[in-house]
């Protein structure tokens, strides 16, 4: 066989894997999924607040449902609900640590 029948494979090969990386890009830079879902006339009833990372395999989910606040700890070994019905914008009594003087 003639190697330039192999380099015309490789090349149209390369220019397709980069012909779909482009198209995922753009669709990820675009928000073309997100976009074909139809918008809730009120606007969107749930949504993840905040995410804490505990560690290296768990993290702590804050999760808005209507007027309703959830945190649940997510990882390997399931998820576990902390604490349900905390109201929506209920202020902090103890400031995250970032925010605490040393």
């Amino acid at each position: 066989m003639d190697p330039g029948i192999y380099l015309r494979f490789v090349l149209a090969l390369v220019f397709v894997i980069a012909l779909i990386a482009a198209i995922a890009w753009v669709m990820r830079r675009f928000n073309v999924l997100g976009r074909l879902a139809a918008p809730r006339k009120g606007g969107a009833r749930i949504g993840v607040v905040e995410v804490t990372p505990v560690d290296a395999k768990r993290r702590l989910v804050l999760v808005r449902r209507d007027d309703v606040e959830h945190l649940v700890l997510i990882g390997p070994a399931g998820d576990v609900v902390v604490e349900n019905g905390i109201p929506a914008g209920r202020v902090r009594a103890i400031p995250p640590a970032r925010e605490m003087a040393p």
